[in-house]
């Protein structure tokens, strides 16, 4: 890339942003150096980095990147045999520590269903992490700062250190007896330490009284600082200590440096992640600060950019911008008044290809696409001034010579006021020309100019397209929006009307313009106009779209909502049926059941077969209300069939088909053909029970049933035909026990648990003997009776062991 071209699109600013978001020096170092790539995969790759750390970032906050130190120079001491110092050692276990959290934060990340494993490339570069918990955590368990150590890093220091305090408590006390009684040869009453070892302070007339070894003098002369010969050697000890305390330390260090030693690859590998890392997160972050997107990329020099704003300019001042060009133009001509935006869109366009082409988000809105160029050239000045010298047009010159020697169908080209400083007419000749000839080399090229004869070429010549920055003559203020398409106005007699210029000189004005300038003044009025109704009547039908659209959305909600409603409305209603049906057949059958007790122990049968007769009309009708709620959501709820699968195959059910009953949830064997009624003689497991047809559907095998590794021999095809309930009402004690014991021998050989027994309330007796038989039974673990909805005291449930 031209690094001239870098620097007047100010490229080198937004690198400054990116910088100040990187926390360590080796990822400041990182994007202090980015440059534009020139080949789309290295982009791609590029941009993909920045997607995901700006994912990471937006999901789950800030990462836990910190500030790291530079520890290779560390890794290479140790490589040649040397020993860390304590801040080293920090410095390598901070390193650690950086990975452990980052590892913690990506774990975070995966768990919560944001990334595919290996499918991010920030989650890949953390996998790729070095951590080691136990070693972080022996040194900050031995290093306290950068000059301490931990009493308790070994077991030899904290023996060494607490003689020496030991030993320094008894000098100490020996120190403050001595100078208890000769208190008058003191000059203060405080232990002090001079050279490591303890004095007294004495006065120098009392020197002779006190004897021992002199360490120092005040400075006034007045006091010398003698170490009674009391404690020598109690000092000749502590300083001896001090040096087994010394070499234990070196010793640990040697100790820590070693196991650094080991994983000195993984550590610098660590390095150069972590600054990868962080220089990653930085991209990010710049990316939710502009609050920006990840461009299309195509290498046709095809640039659509949607709602685009200029980086470098306020957030609340900035003015979107609509760009595009290479489908049917490859060279765009903008005109419009000073300060009215022509040198941001130039500056907009370049700065958005660099920082695409670097890897970085651009500020404008999603289905934006750039492309990617060899090479990026721009011609960029302040222009605004008047007055133009010829140096400057020299200048300009001798840069454009350069661009058109160098430019090629992979470049793009950017001119600001091309043509300038010079002769007008001479001017305007020369940027025809330039811009031809950059047209003819293939180059995409955007210029600026105020030449109307420019306007003209770019009208009448394929490949060229007008564009304006709009300015409103009622305010005499530029809008800064780009309009493609349209040629701009001069509005310089529109502007002096409106200043208060005189009719007079402004009719004048006009007579000096030729017909065909007239003309094409005419020809821009017409057009601006046409456009301006035009975006109106968009505007408004873009309104009225929106309205209807609402309208629309708000009528099927409405309509969903009334049918959601009413759907869960009648499942209700239905449901309550249900339960009220279901509660009047058990009530019956306790009360027929109640009634054949009492007529065994009667002798009498009459009662019991008019019961008999009420009953079979009370299933008559129970039925008769099933079939009308054969859309029980619960029948519906554990068929396995849709409803006509399920008729189609009812209609062929016949002696020994195997069904499932769906009230119960459970598998039997058909015993007779379907009555004329409906009623089918069902058995499932030890009872024969009559089940309606709407009740059953045909029996499916589940392909992993039989491979159920927790059930052994025939136990499998016994709690298919099983219950999970038996009903032993109208026998006694001794046959309801005969009748228990066989199935809980099956329930136990089919690993089946828990079972229910219905015994009634009635007069309790058969309830008693149960529970009597039941505290016995070798294979029950507990039994309790039913609860509400279970059956009450008329059903006990039992656990069984399994």
């Amino acid at each position: 890339m031209n690094d001239k071209s870098l620097r007047v699109l100010e490229f080198n600013k937004i690198i400054e942003r990116l910088v100040s978001f990187a926390v360590s020096e080796p990822g400041k170092q990182f994007a202090s150096a980015l440059k534009p790539y020139i080949k789309i995969n290295e982009v791609k790759a590029a941009l993909a980095e920045t997607d995901d750390a700006a994912a990471f970032i937006a999901r789950r906050g800030s990462s836990p990147m910190s500030d790291i130190s530079d520890i290779r120079p560390s890794l290479k001491r140790i490589e040649i045999g040397g020993c860390l110092s304590f801040s080293e050692l920090i410095h390598i276990c901070d390193v650690l520590k950086l990975c452990r959290r980052l590892k913690d934060y990506s774990n975070t990340a995966s768990e919560d269903g944001m990334f595919e494993l290996g499918a991010n490339v920030i989650s890949s570069m953390i996998t790729a992490l070095y951590s080691n918990k136990r070693l972080e955590e022996r040194i900050s368990g031995c290093i306290l700062s950068e000059d301490e150590m931990a009493d308790d890093a070994s077991s030899e220091l904290f023996s060494i250190r607490k003689q020496i305090r030991d030993r320094q408590n008894s000098i100490k006390e020996k120190l403050n007896s001595l100078m208890f009684s000769h208190a008058k040869y003191m000059q203060d009453t405080v232990v002090t330490i001079r050279g490591d070892r303890y004095v007294v302070p004495v006065k120098i007339e009392f020197r002779q009284h006190i004897p021992g070894l002199v360490h120092d003098t005040s400075a006034s002369g007045q006091t010398l600082f003698v170490e009674p010969m009391a404690v020598v050697e109690a000092n000749n000890k502590i300083k001896e200590l001090r040096g087994k305390e010394q070499a234990e330390i070196e010793r640990i260090l040697y100790m820590l440096s070693a196991e650094v030693d080991v994983i000195k690859d993984e550590l610098v590998q660590n390095t150069s992640l972590l600054a990868s890392l962080d220089f990653a997160f930085a991209k990010g972050r710049l990316s939710l600060d502009l609050r920006a997107v990840s461009p299309k990329l195509n290498e046709e020099h095809k640039i659509n950019i949607i709602n685009g704003r200029h980086p470098l300019i306020e957030k609340n001042v900035v003015v979107p911008i609509n760009f595009w060009i290479g489908e049917d133009f490859d060279s765009l001509i903008v005109t419009g008044p000073n300060t009215g935006g022509k040198t941001v869109t130039l500056k907009t366009v370049g700065l958005f290809t660099l920082m695409t082409q670097s890897g970085l988000h651009i500020p404008a809105d999603v289905g934006t696409e750039m492309s990617i160029f060899q090479s990026i050239y721009a011609d960029i000045g302040d222009e605004q001034s008047i007055e133009q010298s010829l140096s400057t047009f020299s200048s300009h010159m001798k840069n454009i010579v350069e661009i058109l020697h160098s430019a090629d169908d992979m470049s793009m080209v950017l001119f600001d006021e091309l043509g300038a400083g010079t002769d007008p007419t001479e001017g305007a000749a020369l940027a025809m020309a330039i811009l031809e000839c950059l047209h003819q080399k293939g180059c995409t090229s955007v210029a600026t100019t105020h030449y109307s004869e420019l306007k003209v070429y770019a009208v009448s010549t394929p490949g060229f397209e007008n564009a304006s920055c709009e300015f409103n003559v009622e305010t005499l203020r530029p809008t800064y929006k780009l309009l493609i398409g349209v040629p701009g106005k001069s509005n310089a007699f529109a502007i002096s009307q409106r200043l208060g210029l005189d009719n007079a000189i402004i009719s004048r004005s006009k007579e000096f313009l030729t017909a065909e300038d007239l003309k094409f003044e005419d020809l821009l009025l017409n057009i601006e106009k046409n456009r301006e109704e035009a975006e109106r009547d968009r505007a408004e039908s873009n309104r009225l779209k929106a309205e209807t659209e609402r309208l629309k959305e708000d009528a099927e909600r409405r309509e969903r909502k009334l049918l959601a409603e009413k759907e869960a409305y009648i499942k209700k209603a239905k449901e309550e049926a249900m339960k009220i049906i279901d509660k009047a057949k058990a009530e019956a059958d306790v009360l027929v059941s109640e009634m054949r007790k009492l007529s065994f122990a009667q002798k009498n049968s009459v009662e019991l077969k008019e019961a008999e007769i009420l009953k079979r009309e009370l299933d008559v009708k129970v039925r008769k209300s099933q079939s009308e709620l054969s859309d029980n959501p619960l029948t519906q709820k554990n068929s396995m069939y849709n409803e006509e699968e399920r008729k189609n195959l009812l209609n062929k059910l016949k002696e020994g088909t195997k069904v499932r009953i769906l009230s119960l949830g459970h598998e039997g064997v058909v015993l007779r053909e379907p009555d004329k009624d409906g009623n089918v003689f069902v058995q499932a497991g030890l009872m024969k029970v009559s089940v309606h047809i709407s009740n059953l559907e045909p029996f499916k095998e589940k392909k992993n049933e039989s491979k159920n590794a927790g059930y052994k021999g025939g136990s499998v095809d016994k709690m298919k035909n099983m219950s999970t309930e038996i009903n032993v009402r109208g026998c006694n004690v001794d046959e309801a026990t005969l009748i228990l014991d066989k199935y809980i021998d099956d329930a136990v050989s089919a690993r089946f648990s828990p079972i229910s027994v219905i015994h009634g309330k009635g007069t309790g007796a058969l309830r008693s003997g149960i529970h009597s038989y039941l505290k016995s039974h070798k294979y029950v673990k507990s039994f309790r009776l039913g609860s509400l909805g279970e059956g009450d005291t008329g059903v006990t449930i039992i656990e069984i062991k399994i």
